[in-house]
């Protein structure tokens, strides 16, 4: 597909705010046609750095929480600051994906790319730990790293060359998220597919210089992607 809105965040400065395949061209897909309302109030859960929540506050118009536990809120605020945008459109907070520190049917939608993985392999999640935060009607987009298929049994020599089994555990197919998302009580699935963006999310990361890009190139010019897509999931609260 071509990033057209995503292009003018492929700056060394920005791209250097990633922590993992261009979260922002990602997002980019996964929101294309999307439902969510104008002026909503999103969660972007596992906003890392921020850059997808200043993508979704410039190119959508939403008023933006940047939720992430590892991240500092105050570094956050400075990179907010520094791109111009207001503390009102976009804020900063600590948050544990498991106990988030929001009122009730707060959120029109939440927003969550290449962080789901981490916290939603859990049947219960859903229903207990983030529909109560959204509101009745309100969406769920969710953009994860997976597998074409899932090769736990027989992890293929490619991928261990960076990461662990542990690792890979975070990492499912179409069928094992279906399953997962199907299974919650409080929100209709919408959509759970296979994305186009692999190679060129994956370009972007790697050309990166820190540690983690580094060592994740080691399978990936072994030919390692060629067992891993990303995944999109789209739900609607009832």
């Amino acid at each position: 597909m071509k990033y057209l809105k995503s292009e003018k965040y492929s700056t060394p400065a920005l791209q250097a705010k990633i922590m993992g395949p261009n979260p922002v061209k990602l997002e980019e897909e996964l929101l294309l046609d999307h439902r969510i309302p104008d002026g909503a109030i999103v969660c972007d859960l596992g906003s890392g750095q921020g850059l997808t929540s200043i993508f979704l506050a410039k190119e959508y118009g939403f008023t933006v929480y940047a939720a992430d536990l590892w991240s500092d809120p105050e570094e956050n605020r400075k990179f907010f600051d520094a791109e111009g945008i207001s503390r009102t459109q976009i804020i900063p907070v600590k948050a544990d994906a498991a106990d988030l520190p929001f009122d009730r049917a707060f959120f029109d939608a939440v927003v969550s790319v290449d962080s789901y993985n981490y916290f939603g392999r859990d049947a219960h999640y859903l229903d207990d730990k983030l529909l109560p935060y959204i509101k009745s009607g309100g969406y769920i987009y969710i953009a994860i790293p997976g597998m074409k298929k899932d090769c736990h049994d027989h992890l293929p020599q490619e991928l261990l060359l960076s990461w662990t089994p542990e690792q890979l555990e975070y990492m499912h197919d179409v069928e094992y998220w279906r399953d997962m998302v199907g299974r919650c009580r409080g929100a209709d699935v919408l959509s759970v597919q296979e994305m186009e963006s692999n190679e060129e999310v994956w370009a972007d990361w790697l050309a990166q210089e820190n540690e983690y890009a580094v060592g994740d190139r080691k399978a990936m010019e072994a030919g390692g992607g060629k067992y891993l897509n990303f995944i999109a999931i789209v739900l609607r609260k009832k």
